[in-house]
């Protein structure tokens, strides 16, 4: 069992391509993962950015701010900046360097890495956390990396001391052992569908489960 920090355990990932195959609307799943118990929520369009697609980001936006909890933009630096969110950008983006020179200081940065090349090369960004996989098999990406498993998420551990977010087909049955191996957070897109509020509830209470347990450990790394 690893340390336990005080990052959200359960990291949603609003993905417009995944929710547009549920037959789900993302206001309306951005607010029953709120209701859910999210601590963060990320906002994933893959596609053209049209006038309604910022907008519906923008709501989604307002709804976090209600609710206090910090709002990430996937890819896009100049749509982060102007909605005033947060950004996590993945290797072939803006570098997190000129990334945050769009966003600014003072706004959330995540970067994507799939190797421990990666991983290492993280370390001297501007970064406030790093999410690293696929752990599993993902239906989310067209094109996915390599799988890394458990282990290999285990060695990225070893590699920060930043906020670890373990992404890629994570579900209801691999969540408790990608904490174990040391993630602080687990992205999930589809895991969540279709019933986003109940399933964030219950991945929530797994999460904090297992820090009730590292802590009975003296394994609180806050």
């Amino acid at each position: 069992m690893v340390l336990v920090s005080v990052y959200p355990a359960v990291y949603p990932i609003l993905d417009t391509a995944t929710l547009g195959r549920f037959g789900l609307v993302a206001i309306d799943t951005a607010r029953a993962l709120l209701e859910g118990g999210a601590a963060i929520l990320q906002y994933r369009h893959k596609g053209f950015w049209s006038r309604e697609i910022v907008e519906e980001a923008e709501r989604v936006a307002a709804l976090c701010a209600e609710a206090n909890v910090p709002f990430i933009v996937n890819d896009r630096a100049d749509y982060a900046a102007m909605i005033g969110a947060g950004l996590h950008v993945g290797q072939d983006d803006l570098t997190p360097r000129d990334a945050r020179r769009v966003v600014g200081v003072k706004a959330t940065l995540g970067f994507s890495t799939h190797n421990p090349e990666q991983m290492i090369a993280a370390q001297t960004e501007p970064v406030d956390y790093v999410a690293f996989g696929p752990v599993f098999g993902t239906r989310s990406k067209e094109h996915p990396d390599a799988i890394v498993g458990l282990e290999g998420l285990g060695d990225a551990r070893a590699l920060t001391p930043l906020p670890l977010v373990a992404i890629g087909g994570i579900t209801r049955e691999t969540a408790p052992a990608c904490w174990e191996a040391g993630a602080d957070s687990i992205a999930l897109i589809s895991a969540l569908l279709p019933e986003p509020r109940a399933r964030m509830a219950d991945f929530v209470a797994m999460g904090k489960q297992h820090a009730r347990q590292c802590i009975q450990l003296g394994l609180n790394r806050s």
